[in-house]
């Protein structure tokens, strides 16, 4: 069982409550999964008179983009399309044809925030080949690539384009490539009962303000969904890494990688493909937030600690920055997570002599042997270019990340000869097909 015990969910519960409670919140769910289960589930406020459950419907807002992404990515690792394929490729006639997949998965596109319509949010959406009408060449804000730009208009392209390649709308597509295998039967296009009622709450009296809600249609792929907290816990966990067979967790690990950051260079926020990035307390945070008239959600994921959190309102506003922060915080107090027992592993002895000490020129590295096969490289010093390297069929070895991700590692006789850098077992060795050399001390 990963339920936390009564000390911590009375401290996550009154965390909850003070969040309803001075933010005047009309009903609040949130939720942590651990190891993907549901761990802990609170609510507070009314829904239609009663307490929300897990399985009270509240709309996602933005969080759809996520799984719009999802089936994106599935569409490429089938070799349906490539994520540098121009959007012309697969949806010809925008006025943004060179603009990549990539690019928009990831807000770099440089589009305008918003479409060429009234108020999308709060009023009936157009057909999709209305929408693709009134794009015009004004409707590029920056170049592409250059700098993060959120739109929603580039995740309604992305949309028609998962519809062209599966030749269904994109709804049935995420249902039945993500929503349907992964269990999340909570999820649905318009509200089911029971649901929240969005409402904005009044900033001079404790009086609620209905919102709208209409079918957004065209702009469907960017807020559509409504969900449950059920449902969005399991989503949690599939952006941890428990992927259920939707896609493989290399390619969850690849949305979750940074392609942009949006607060300058020691960034704290930034975004991957169709996920939202954060770093807070040490930990690297991926998920997405959404927003949509008299509704609010968010969902993060630790996969570090196969932790998630997440909440749903019905209000338009208010809601404090750190709920999730918080409560992950109370987690870690009340219930810090243990490292993993050490275990000896069993070692290919040839790969066994390969580890120890190696130089590039006088900079020595240290190899060393990872559990399944894996290497690592890291200067002795720690400062430095450090990657990880795996086995490939061919006998080479491709590196995973840092300096070296993508590149080969070839293991020689007496060197190692990494994208064309020569590491030997001492410094300049002489023997190594490109030498390096000492100057002999004349008196």
């Amino acid at each position: 069982m990963n339920q936390v015990g009564e000390t911590t969910a009375r401290a996550l519960l009154r965390r909850l409550a003070v969040e309803q409670a001075e933010c005047r919140v009309p009903s609040l769910t949130a939720a942590i999964v651990r190891d993907g289960e549901l761990a802990w589930f609170g609510g507070r406020g009314r829904v239609g008179g009663l307490p929300p459950t897990a399985e009270t419907q509240y709309r996602l807002g933005s969080i759809t983009k996520s799984l719009v992404a999802a089936v994106v990515l599935r569409l490429r690792d089938e070799g349906r399309l490539d994520l540098l394929d121009p959007l012309a490729k697969h949806l010809p006639g925008t006025p943004f044809g060179d603009v990549t997949l990539a690019q928009l998965l990831s807000h770099t596109a440089g589009l305008s925030a918003e479409p060429p319509t009234d108020w999308w949010e709060r009023t009936p959406g157009l057909p999709t080949a209305d929408l693709l009408a009134r794009l015009e060449p004004g409707h590029r804000k920056h170049r592409p690539g250059r700098r993060y730009h959120y739109s929603n208009t580039g995740f309604a392209l992305l949309g028609e384009v998962v519809a062209r390649l599966r030749g269904v709308p994109w709804l049935r597509a995420v249902q039945e490539e993500v929503l349907g295998p992964l269990g999340m039967t909570g999820t649905t296009e318009r509200p089911r009962a029971p649901h929240a009622t969005g409402y904005a709450v009044h900033p001079f009296a404790d009086v609620l303000l209905p919102e709208p809600e209409h079918d957004a249609e065209a702009m469907a792929p960017a807020g559509q969904l409504w969900s449950t907290s059920l449902d969005l816990a399991r989503w949690a966990a599939f952006i941890a890494g428990d992927t259920g067979g939707v896609l493989a967790p290399e390619t969850v690990a690849e949305m979750r990688e940074p392609a942009t950051v949006n607060d300058g260079d020691a960034w704290t926020s930034g975004y991957g493909l169709g996920l939202q990035l954060a770093r807070h307390a040490g930990r690297r945070l991926a998920g997405h937030t959404g927003s949509m008239p008299g509704f609010l959600a968010t969902v993060w994921a630790d996969p570090a600690d196969r932790i998630g959190v997440l909440f749903m309102a019905n209000t338009t506003s208010g809601l404090s920055d750190g709920l999730l922060t918080d409560l992950l915080a109370i987690l870690d107090e009340h219930e810090p997570r243990l490292p993993d027992e050490w275990r000896p592993a069993a070692a290919d002895p040839d790969l066994l002599a390969l580890t120890g000490l190696w130089h590039w020129g006088p900079t020595p590295y240290v190899l060393r042997l990872l559990p399944e096969r894996g290497l690592s490289l890291t200067p002795a010093s720690g400062k430095g270019r450090t990657s990880r390297f795996v086995p490939q069929d061919d006998g080479t070895w491709l590196g995973l990340d840092g300096y070296y991700a993508g590149e080969t590692l070839r293991v020689g006789a007496d060197h190692l000869d990494l994208n064309t850098f020569i590491f030997t077992r001492t410094p300049y060795d002489p023997s190594a097909p490109v030498p390096g050399g000492v100057e002999e001390w004349q008196a």
